[in-house]
């Protein structure tokens, strides 16, 4: 199947599979009479596999880094490297988690000191916290 054809069976879009080409994570079988890049069977498992990393938020990195491991490595499993990478995904995660509670707890804070200027009864005056940025 050509690029498009396979963009449009896993819905990715064209530039994401020459991407993902490009790093070694789905491989051409070849090219066309016209030139085009064509793909085989294989291509739609990687895609997905790809995706599905993506999705448990591995970095396309760390995603090239276990499909080398995998090709060079052969006899050895994948799935230690696999749950060492799914850590630092979760850590990572976590971290984003607890940055975003942070300014949860700035956002309830700014509400509670600024009632009446949220609710339109009052003017906002400077300095709010912090002054403006653009303003010395």
């Amino acid at each position: 199947m050509t690029i498009g054809a396979l963009s449009k069976r896993t819905g990715m879009p064209v530039k994401a599979l020459r991407e993902y080409e490009g790093m070694g994570l789905i491989y051409s079988v070849g090219r066309s009479g016209g030139n085009y890049r064509l793909f085989g069977q294989d291509a739609l498992w990687c895609v997905e596999m790809v995706r599905t990393l993506r999705a448990l938020g591995l970095t396309l990195a760390e995603i090239q880094e276990l499909a080398g491991a995998l090709l060079r490595e052969r006899d050895r499993p994948i799935g230690p490297r696999l749950a060492e990478a799914l850590r630092a995904a979760r850590s990572r995660t976590e971290e984003r988690i607890e940055s975003l509670r942070e300014m949860v707890r700035r956002i309830d804070a700014f509400a509670r000191a600024h009632p009446g200027e949220l609710a339109g009864t009052r003017d906002f005056s400077f300095p709010l916290d912090s002054p403006p940025r653009g303003r010395a």
